[in-house]
C-alpha cells in the first residue's frame, strides 16, 4: 500500500487562517452532529407522537391528517426533503417570514433546516411506532380510562402513553441511532457536522484516511453514547410484566 499516513496533519494550523487545527474542525463537526442529533430527535418524539395519536383517535378528520403525514414524510427521500426546506419552504411562506429566514447569519439557517428536516422525517416514522403501540394495547384500558372519567385527551396521557413508551423503546432506541447517522445528510446543504468537517479536510490536505478513521470513531463514540443512555431510561422505567422488558 503506497498511501502515507500522517496524523500529524490533525494538528495542524487550518490552511483558511481560522485559528483552529484540522483536529479542532473534526471535533466542531461531532459537537454539531451531536446537538443536530438530540434536538431533532427530541423533536421527531413530539411531532411522532402527536400524529401517532392523531391516527388512532375517532375523529376521521384527525386520522386522515396523520395518514397524510406519514404518506408524505416517510415516502420522500430525505435529501429532497432538505432541499425542500431549505430552497422551497422560505419562497412560499409568507414574503416578511420568508425574506427574516434567509436574512439569518448561514450557520443558523443550515442548522434551523437541518432540525427540522431530521425532525419531520424520523417523526413520521415514530408515528408509525406509537401508532402499533397503540393499537397493540388491549381496548379495555382506553375504556377503563374512560370509565373512570378520564377524558379521551386524558386516557391517552395517564394510562395509554405511559405504556405505550415502554413497549417502543427499543425502535425508538434504533431511530435514535438512525438520526444520528442521518445527520450527514445535512452536509448537502452547507452544516459542517461531522462527515462535512470530514470531506473539508480531505479538500485542504489530501489526507482521506486520516480524516475518515476519525469520523468512523465519533460516529461509534456517538452511538455508544446513545444506546448507554437509552439502556439508562429503559432500566429507570421498566415495569415487570411488559413484553419489552
Amino acid at each position: 500500500m503506497s498511501y502515507k499516513w500522517n496524523w500529524e496533519v490533525l494538528l495542524q494550523p487550518v490552511a483558511t487562517g481560522e485559528p483552529t487545527t484540522y483536529l479542532g474542525w473534526l471535533l466542531s463537526g461531532f459537537v454539531n452532529t451531536t446537538i443536530l442529533t438530540l434536538l431533532a430527535f427530541a423533536l421527531a418524539m413530539v411531532v411522532g407522537t402527536l400524529f401517532g395519536v392523531a391516527r388512532t383517535v375517532p375523529n376521521r378528520l384527525l386520522r386522515a391528517i396523520g395518514t397524510a403525514y406519514v404518506s408524505l414524510f416517510r415516502n420522500v427521500p430525505l435529501i429532497v426533503q432538505f432541499f425542500a426546506w431549505y430552497f422551497l419552504v422560505p419562497e412560499i411562506l409568507p414574503t416578511a417570514l420568508g425574506n427574516w429566514i434567509k436574512a439569518l447569519p448561514p450557520y443558523t439557517q443550515f442548522f434551523t433546516v437541518s432540525v427540522f428536516a431530521l425532525g419531520i422525517y424520523t417523526g413520521s416514522r415514530i408515528c408509525e411506532q406509537v401508532r402499533a403501540g397503540i393499537e397493540a394495547m388491549p381496548r379495555g384500558q382506553r375504556a377503563a380510562g374512560l370509565a373512570l372519567g378520564f377524558t379521551l385527551p386524558q386516557t391517552y396521557r395517564y394510562v395509554l402513553l405511559p405504556v405505550v413508551f415502554r413497549v417502543i423503546l427499543p425502535p425508538l432506541t434504533s431511530e435514535f441511532l438512525i438520526i444520528s447517522k442521518n445527520s450527514a445528510v445535512a452536509s448537502t446543504i452547507g452544516l459542517l457536522e461531522l462527515s462535512g468537517q470530514a470531506r473539508q479536510l480531505v479538500d485542504y490536505t489530501a489526507q482521506p484516511y486520516e480524516s475518515f478513521v476519525f469520523v468512523t470513531l465519533g460516529y461509534i463514540v456517538l452511538n455508544f453514547l446513545i444506546l448507554r443512555l437509552m439502556a439508562w431510561v429503559r432500566s429507570r422505567t421498566s415495569v415487570p410484566g411488559l413484553l419489552s422488558q
